[in-house]
């Protein structure tokens, strides 16, 4: 699941250099010359911005310029949806083919940003670079509580840096990872994430490509954890033994309320493991379990001792 990039100006910050092949093959991506109706935000200088002093905070003048130094060093075009967000709570730039040293230059200016709680960098081709500096980033800053990262070729070593930076960062309470072609190497830190964390309260992990193995290392994680309280895993390849093993660990947890596992490929042994799973746990609130094939059986117990829940399924 893709989104089009939007055929705007912003489109055309790209970063200058290119990444390592094997860090980020997908893209590699070019900047584009300027237009004239976007200088005044991409090559705004320092002297300019303290001109403005006056009308704006001071704090929003020295966090501009700090990114505009930043992108100086890392040799990117400044990103001007970032010199416009002033002290606004939520910084949203999806699909704006920042790359490995775009994120880079923007990460520096993040350490310094009291004003951004919801930070949103879907689609931005972060890849391993990218991950690592956005951690580092993270692990500095106490204001961020809302993280997401979908779409942006992480994978299981970006998924490692990720992780350590929220193990320390008790601010951030939810997280978008999806669509980020995360495997079964990539589960082990996750699940060090599930037993580390406990302010963590929300994790999207959904079209990636966890797999029968990574279901074995979540589930015991996910029984272990004392803190999520929504959890989509929806499109991946849990299945199994490895859904049986995820269906042992929600029975175990008594803090998750929201929990999404449609299209995994189940089967009739793991959704039978989900439904014993639910005759412990009276904790979970809403359950979707959507994929074809599911037994009306299996489906018609679920509700019965479900009654009070929201459940949906399919067969």
């Amino acid at each position: 699941m893709r989104v089009s990039r939007e055929n705007s100006i912003e489109d055309r910050e790209l970063e200058r250099g290119a990444a390592a092949p094997s860090e980020c093959p997908a893209r590699v991506l070019e900047a584009e010359q300027s237009t004239d109706a976007d200088s005044d935000f991409d090559v705004e200088t320092e002297g300019s911005l303290s001109e403005k002093a006056g009308i704006r905070g001071l704090g929003e003048v020295a966090k501009d310029t700090i990114y505009l130094g930043s992108c100086q060093t890392h040799g990117v075009v400044p990103a001007s949806s970032f010199l416009r967000q002033g002290s606004s709570p939520e910084l949203s730039m999806p699909h704006r083919g920042l790359g490995p040293q775009g994120v880079r230059a923007l990460a520096s200016a993040l350490i310094t940003n009291p004003y951004i709680r919801k930070l949103d960098l879907r689609d931005n081709g972060l890849c391993v670079t990218g991950a690592k500096a956005l951690a580092n980033a993270l692990s500095k800053t106490g204001s961020i509580y809302e993280v997401d990262l979908s779409e942006n070729q992480l994978g299981a070593k970006g998924a490692q840096a990720l992780c350590a930076a929220l193990m320390v960062s008790p601010a951030i309470r939810k997280v978008q990872l999806a669509g980020n072609s995360l495997e079964e190497e990539a589960a082990r830190y996750l699940a060090g994430l599930l037993l580390a964390r406990t302010s963590l309260k929300s994790l999207d992990l959904s079209y990636n490509q966890l797999n029968e193995q990574a279901g074995e290392t979540l589930g015991p994680a996910l029984a272990e954890n004392t803190g999520l309280t929504e959890l989509n895993l929806s499109w991946n390849h849990l299945r199994g033994p490895g859904a049986i093993a995820f269906a042992r660990g929600l029975e175990a947890n008594i803090f998750l309320k929201v929990l999404d596992i449609s299209y995994n490929g189940f089967g009739d042994t793991g959704a039978s493991a989900v439904g014993e799973a639910l005759k412990t746990n009276n904790v979970l609130e809403e359950l979707n379990m959507r994929w074809p094939g599911i037994p009306c059986e299996v489906k018609a117990a679920l509700v019965f001792f479900n009654l009070s829940r929201t459940i949906h399924c399919q067969c």
